[in-house]
Parts: structure tokens; C-alpha cells; sequence
């Protein structure tokens, strides 16, 4: 399985990460629509929140728009989508996303874009079986 693992002891809460994340996917630079969420915990101290890939939202889909590929990561069909958001009340993180005027949800696909631009390397990609 192919996903994103954090490191919130090395982030500096710079939100990077959310900016890069919310431009590729929007193209705007938006920490509403961000896949990936920088928490200010108080103290200097940031947590970051992001799809673990645990599935439970593809269970819960009754279209079918949630499918899990060969890396198992898990995607969503805007086609089949009905906006019905099942699978933002069932994801347990809460990084299952919708932002203010959008109708589909949205979430962590892994691609490592926030990765690759993390000046502290406080996010990397992982691939374990």
C-alpha cells in the first residue's frame, strides 16, 4: 500500500505542503483545498492530517466511486459521484474533504507532490505490502 507518512515533530507549520497540494488539484493556492492539513497545535508544535488509505470510505460509496488501484491507494470516479458525501461522514481521520461551494469530495491520492517540496522532510511517500 502506497501512502503518505508524516513526521509532525520535524514540520515548522510553513503549510507548503497545503499550498502545493491545492494548486495542483485547484489551481489556486487554498488550505480549504488541500488534501493535507497543517494543525497548529499551540506551542510551535503542528500535527498533519492526511488520508491513511484505510479504506472505510470505499465500503461506505453506494455508486461505486471509490476503487482502490494495484498500489492501494484509494480513488475516486467523479463520473459516479453523486455528491451524496457517505464518505466524508464515515472517514474516521476526516480526510475525506469537500470545501465551501464544491459538490464532489476529495482526498490524499499520494502522489508525493507535498513530499518533494517539504523543506524539512516532515512528509514522505511509503509503499509497504
Amino acid at each position: 500500500m502506497k501512502y503518505l507518512q508524516t513526521h509532525p515533530e520535524k514540520c515548522i507549520g510553513c503549510r507548503t505542503c497545503e499550498e502545493v497540494c491545492s494548486n495542483l488539484y485547484f489551481k489556486e493556492v487554498s488550505a480549504e483545498k488541500s488534501c493535507i492539513q497543517v494543525l497548529d497545535q499551540g506551542g510551535g508544535d503542528f500535527d498533519l492530517s492526511v488520508c491513511n488509505q484505510c479504506r472505510a470510505c470505499v465500503a461506505e460509496c453506494p455508486t461505486m466511486a471509490l476503487t482502490v488501484t494495484k498500489a492501494g491507494v484509494v480513488m475516486l470516479n467523479k463520473k459516479l459521484c453523486i455528491g451524496c458525501y457517505a464518505c466524508v461522514a464515515i472517514c474516521p481521520t476526516g480526510t475525506m474533504r469537500t470545501y465551501a461551494g464544491g459538490i464532489i469530495p476529495f482526498k490524499c491520492i499520494s502522489c508525493g507532490a507535498c513530499a518533494k517540496e517539504c523543506p524539512t522532510a516532515a512528509i514522505e511517500i511509503v509503499t509497504e505490502d
